[in-house]
């Protein structure tokens, strides 16, 4: 019965040496939840610098989608269409004649993007025209018809006749001669202001339609 009164007193000391040492776990935590926080806000910033990049590489190396704008490719290509175009064909093959693709025209420049620290990022105008003579090929348009390396080049796919002649010309070593599939409305390699495109200015090989979903389909 004299026990009890000595018991009360221990049990009350243990307890106030515990209750201190909770303090620093709680102050730890509240300091722990601060960092989580910037780690989290530095893995999202990562994830979304890696994803700018990885898809800012598979533009310039894999693939780009392109809108058709106009009726320069009629019937082959519509306005609206998107187009996959692949730069890997070009990365790892020659262009053909026949080919359809995306290209530059010289002294054709888009809106340029300027990123400070001295860094401009270029942005060109693209269009989507038909190879149809190589490097070395002579090319013409003669009474509507039109000729390379001689022969009258048979053309199911562009639409109407040839607006006009175009004096036979040969193409240098990294000279292509493009043209519209629908040459009444095609603004391309017959004009003084374009002729011939340099092999840098092609940039891929128009492989399919991709939108709209009901018009999906291979090209040539």
């Amino acid at each position: 019965m004299q026990t009890e009164p000595n018991n009360a007193p221990e049990k009350n000391e243990q307890e106030q040496q515990i209750a201190p040492a909770a303090e620093p776990k709680a102050k730890k935590k509240k300091e722990k939840e601060p960092k989580s926080l910037k780690m989290e806000i530095m893995s999202w910033i990562l994830t979304l610098v890696a994803a700018v990049v990885a898809a800012t590489l598979i533009r310039v190396f894999i693939f780009e989608p392109i809108r058709v704008d106009g009726n320069s490719m009629n019937n082959t290509l519509k306005h609206g269409e998107v187009v996959y175009a692949s730069k890997l064909a070009y990365l790892t093959g020659d262009v053909e004649r026949n080919d359809i693709v995306i290209c530059r025209y010289p002294n054709r420049m888009g809106k340029s993007i300027d990123l400070g620290a001295s860094i401009t990022l270029q942005n060109y105008t693209l269009f989507v025209k038909r190879i149809v003579a190589l490097p070395g090929d002579t090319v013409a348009i003669t009474d509507g018809a039109l000729i390379v390396n001689g022969e009258v080049v048979p053309d199911p796919e562009f639409m109407g006749s040839q607006p006009r002649d175009f004096a036979e010309i040969t193409l240098k070593h990294d000279e292509y001669f493009a043209l519209g599939d629908n040459r009444l409305s095609s603004h391309d390699s017959r004009h003084a202001d374009v002729g011939p495109i340099g092999r840098d200015m092609i940039m891929g090989k128009v492989e399919c339609v991709m939108w709209p979903l009901t018009s999906i389909r291979t090209v040539k």
